[in-house]
This record gives C-alpha cells, structure tokens and sequence, in this order.
C-alpha cells in the first residue's frame, strides 16, 4: 500500500488570503525591524537598529498577508560585487513556521539574485543550516566569502558560513 502524501495547506495570513512575497518598501521598514527582535532576542540574529532597516529596506524580500496581516518573514539580499551576494537578516515569525514560508522566501531570493546576475550566494547562520542544505548551500571557508561581510561576522557567535551558487 502506497501511503498519499498529507495535503500541504496554502500559506495564509491572519486575514485568510494567501501570502504575498515581495520586495520590501521603506514603510515595511519597521515592521522588518519588529519581526527581527524575537530572533534578536533568542540570539538567532544579530541586533539591528531601526535605521539599519530603513536604510536597506529595499535589500529585503518579505511575505505578508494580501490584506492588512503583519510581515510573517523575511530575507535580505545584499549586493556584495564580484558576482557575489550575502542573505542576512532570514526569519519567519514563530506561528509561520514549517508550512512553507521559509522556502518561498528562499526561492524568490534565488530568483533577484539571477535576475541581477549574481552567481554564488553566501549566508551564515548559528543554526538553521539543514534548511539552507536543503537548498542547495553547502559549508564553505569564510576566506571565499566576500570579504567585509566575512569581517564583520562575530567570531563568539559560533556562525558557520555557507555558500549556493545559482
């Protein structure tokens, strides 16, 4: 007997329509900021100020609801040169998680990074790396990574870097 996989549900805000990826505006900017502070606060992410989030609010990918439902994650793709871009920044608010949301905000980062023709894409992360697995990243030597991103990482967080390329 063959068992049929469980029917996964479509991701929906609070509002009960689908989730809409999309690149972030200035005035989700705050909105970034508040979803950040739970993994901020579990050490997951590193503190960012809000003025970090407005001024690189275009830098983010985020899913919210179609209606007036609050951000429900995000991703932020960063142009480093060279080919090469870093995404920071990756949560996907407690109630959201596992049915998807992560992965879709994956995918339509791939997406930006090719169409702006970036060929590899870094991240570092404390945990979470079997979901980055999944996609195709793999462990790498901080010295491939571009360089003042590299830097800036903090040794005493343990993070371990990684790399896809697209």
């Amino acid at each position: 007997m063959i068992a049929a996989a469980a029917p996964r549900l479509p991701l929906q805000g609070a509002d009960d329509l689908p989730l809409l990826v999309r690149r972030a505006r200035l005035q989700d900017a705050r909105a970034l900021h508040s979803l950040s502070l739970a993994f901020v606060r579990s050490g997951a992410l590193r503190a960012r100020t809000i003025d970090h989030y407005l001024a690189h609010a275009g830098e983010f990918i985020l899913a919210t609801g179609r209606g007036r439902t609050p951000v429900r994650g995000c991703v932020a793709l960063s142009d480093e040169g060279n080919g090469a871009a870093v995404l920071h920044n990756f949560c996907v608010a407690r109630g959201s998680q596992g049915r998807g949301l992560g992965a879709a905000l994956l995918r339509a980062a791939f997406a930006e990074a090719r169409r702006r023709s970036m060929r590899e894409v870094f991240t570092a992360t404390t945990s979470g790396a079997d979901l980055f697995r999944r996609y195709g990243f793999a462990p790498t030597a901080r010295g491939r990574a571009p360089a003042a991103w590299a830097r800036a990482l903090d040794p005493a967080r343990g993070s371990q870097v990684l790399s896809r390329r697209l």
